[in-house]
């Protein structure tokens, strides 16, 4: 497997739910290739920083995080604050999670 992700498609990438860690990190072939970190505190949850290798960056991996963490946010019933620019962004070009701001 290519270091600088030459090889990354991003089909191969997988967003998990590390709960104990307060964060997302998205995997690529077994090692963590992004993190989007978060805080939930009554009924809402902030997203501090998203983080990508610098290799890999402009591939798409920060917005699957978002992806995945705006549909568990959701499917949770919980408000989210976008304290990272990141998500901030993301938000506004997706106006259909727009409802999710808290």
């Amino acid at each position: 497997m290519s270091r600088s992700g030459a090889e990354l498609s991003i089909d191969d990438v997988e967003v998990v739910d590390v709960p104990e860690a307060g964060r997302y990190e998205a995997r690529w072939g077994g090692r963590r290739v992004g993190v989007a970190a978060y805080q939930v505190t009554d009924g809402r949850i902030v997203f501090p920083h998203t983080e990508v290798e610098p290799a890999l960056e402009g591939r798409g991996i920060a917005s699957r995080l978002a992806r995945q963490a705006l549909d568990d946010a959701r499917a949770r019933g919980l408000k989210v604050v976008p304290a990272c620019a990141f998500f901030h962004m993301y938000i506004r070009r997706n106006p259909q999670d727009a409802d999710l701001l808290a």
